[in-house]
């Protein structure tokens, strides 16, 4: 108890345990990986926001002593493994965007290979495209839109699917976690906000620009729900 807020237990690249080869997992594995860390790591947020503490809320009472409105060591137990989750989600994008980026040089060496009926190569505007759009893989559903929001204004509808909310996309979401971190950080800014609508058959890619802000007639920042894919 000398240190109040050291953690018992030192945190480390991946919680829990023998280590784990995470460079060994598939990419389906690491996007399982990745909802199960980020899963976990809301429920945990959970239980210090029942304390009423965040990571860095002090412990100790202003002259010292051990605070007795909350369960000191399940507090710090929490942490500790907030820490280690953090680690592991970090290693995890990186084996994602590394292995996305992968995936996508060797479509691109693959259609370079190949030569048009004209003899020349896919040009790589083409290419570039296919590689934003797979990049650009929807991550959130516009459930509802109300009337006159901020949302509305902006022209989002009920049953588009979100690619990118700022710079938010379906690698670093968090389950939605970080496009409410957008929101509360850009309230009165124009945040861009790339949807893709369907109507029948047909497609349309819009890049719209919506600004959360209080005081429009109803709750919250934006007017809209949204929903994880």
């Amino acid at each position: 108890m000398d240190n109040i807020h050291a953690p018992t237990v030192a945190s480390g690249p991946v919680s829990g345990g023998t280590p784990r080869d995470l460079s060994k997992l598939s990419m389906p594995d690491l996007m399982q990986e990745k909802e199960r860390i980020e899963a976990e790591l809301s429920a945990l947020s959970s239980v210090l926001q029942s304390h009423g503490v965040r990571m860095t809320s002090s412990l100790t009472t202003f002259d010292g002593f051990p605070r007795d409105d909350i369960d000191i060591a399940q507090v710090r137990t929490t942490r500790v493994r907030i820490i280690h989750l953090r680690n592991d989600h970090k290693e995890v994008m990186k084996l994602i965007e590394k292995g996305v980026h992968a995936h996508f040089a060797n479509l691109q060496n693959a259609q370079g290979a190949g030569p048009t009926t004209n003899g020349t190569n896919v040009p790589s505007a083409v290419q570039s495209s296919t590689n934003n759009t797979a990049l650009g893989t929807p991550f959130a559903k516009v459930n509802s839109v109300v009337s006159g929001s901020p949302a509305d204004q902006a022209g989002l509808k009920a049953g588009d699917a979100v690619r990118s909310f700022g710079n938010i996309n379906w690698l670093n979401h968090e389950r939605l976690s970080k496009v409410a971190q957008v929101v509360q950080e850009n309230e009165g800014r124009a945040v861009s906000v790339k949807v893709s609508r369907k109507d029948g058959d047909t497609t349309t890619e819009l890049d719209l620009q919506l600004t959360p802000r209080q005081n429009w007639g109803g709750r919250g920042l934006l007017g809209c729900h949204l929903v994880p894919l």
